[in-house]
C-alpha cells in the first residue's frame, strides 16, 4: 500500500473518531430537517442530501423532513397560465392554484425526496400533513396599515394556512418501524379543506410538538449574519430578538428566525439556520466541534 492510500486511511479514521463524541451525543434523538431551496434543485446535492439522511438513521438518530417545493410549484403554474401573487413572501391561494399545490408538493416533489432517501438504502414514506391528521391547519390572514389614512386593514390569501395542531402519533409509529417521514406542507383545515403552508412553519412547529433535538433550517445563506456580513455562530432567543429589532436581521431571514424561536419555545432542544447548498451540511453540524451555521437556543 502506498504512503497516500495510508494518509487517506488515517484522515478518515481520525474523522470517524472525532465524531465519535457526537453520535453518542444525538443517539436515537430526533432531528427536523427543512429541505428546500438550491439543495433541492441540483442533482448532486440532492443525492448527497438523501445520503446524509440515510447515514443519521443508519447511526442511530430519528430524522423527518419537511420539504418545500415554491420553484416546482411556479413552473407547474407557468404551464398551466395560473399568475401568482405574493404577500410578505406568501403565496396567495385561491381554490384552482391549492389543487395545483397540492398536486405539486404532496405528489412529485415528495415523492421525490422520498426516493432519494430510499435509494441511500434506508426506508422513507412521503406524507402530506393531511395524512393521518398530522397537521391540522386553520387559515391564515394578514394585516397591512394604509400609510395614508393609517387604517389596518385585513389581507385575504385565500387557502394558505398555518399550523394549529401537529398529532405526532403518525411520526410516532414511523419512528418505531424505523421509517424516515417525509412531509409536504399541506394541512388539513375544518370542513375538510386544504390548505398551503410555509414549509419553514411546518418544520418548526413539527420540532417543537416532537420536542426535536435539533432543527435544522437548510437555506440559501451561510446563517445568521452580523452588520459586517459575518456569520454569527451561536444567539439566544433575547439576543436574536434585539438582533431583529435593531435591524441586524431583516427581510427573509426574520421569519426564519422567528420559526426557529416558535420551535425552541414548543420544546425543541436549539434550532439551527444553516447553508444548505454546503455539501454535507447536515453532518458538518451535527458531528463536528464547529458546526455550520447559527444555532438558535433560549
Amino acid at each position: 500500500m502506498d504512503s497516500g492510500a495510508v494518509a487517506t486511511g488515517e484522515q478518515r479514521a481520525r474523522i470517524l473518531s472525532e465524531a465519535l463524541p457526537f453520535l453518542l451525543r444525538y443517539d436515537e434523538a430526533t432531528v427536523v430537517i427543512k429541505y428546500g431551496g438550491h439543495a433541492m434543485g441540483e442533482e448532486e446535492l440532492a443525492i448527497t442530501f438523501g445520503r446524509d439522511v440515510a447515514w443519521l438513521q443508519l447511526s442511530g438518530l430519528y430524522p423527518v423532513v419537511v420539504h418545500g417545493g415554491g420553484p416546482q410549484i411556479n413552473a407547474m403554474l407557468e404551464r398551466l397560465n395560473i399568475p401568482s401573487t405574493f404577500v410578505d413572501g406568501l403565496r396567495v391561494t385561491d381554490e384552482k392554484m391549492v389543487e395545483v399545490v397540492e398536486m405539486v408538493l404532496a405528489g412529485t416533489v415528495n415523492k421525490q425526496v422520498a426516493s432519494l432517501i430510499t435509494q441511500a438504502g434506508v426506508m422513507a414514506v412521503g406524507l402530506s400533513g393531511k395524512d393521518g391528521g398530522l397537521i391540522r391547519a386553520r387559515k391564515m390572514t394578514r394585516t397591512k396599515r394604509d400609510p395614508g389614512s393609517n387604517i389596518e386593514r385585513v389581507l385575504d390569501l385565500g387557502f394558505v394556512g398555518e399550523p394549529e395542531h401537529i398529532d405526532t402519533r403518525v411520526l410516532e409509529a414511523l419512528k418505531g418501524a424505523e421509517i424516515v417521514p417525509v412531509i409536504a406542507p399541506v394541512g388539513l383545515g375544518p370542513e375538510g379543506r386544504t390548505y398551503n403552508i410555509n414549509a419553514d412553519t411546518v418544520a418548526g412547529a413539527v420540532a417543537g410538538a416532537l420536542k426535536a433535538k435539533r432543527l435544522l433550517m437548510l437555506t440559501d445563506v451561510p446563517g445568521v449574519l452580523d452588520r459586517d456580513r459575518r456569520l454569527i455562530p451561536e444567539l439566544t432567543a433575547s439576543q436574536a430578538e434585539a438582533l431583529i429589532a435593531d435591524g441586524t436581521i431583516s427581510g427573509g431571514m426574520i421569519p426564519k428566525v422567528e420559526h426557529c424561536l416558535a420551535a425552541v419555545r414548543a420544546g425543541a432542544e436549539a434550532a439551527v439556520i444553516l447553508d444548505g447548498r454546503v455539501p454535507h451540511a447536515i453532518l458538518l453540524e451535527l458531528f463536528t466541534e464547529q458546526g455550520a451555521g447559527t444555532l438558535i437556543r433560549l
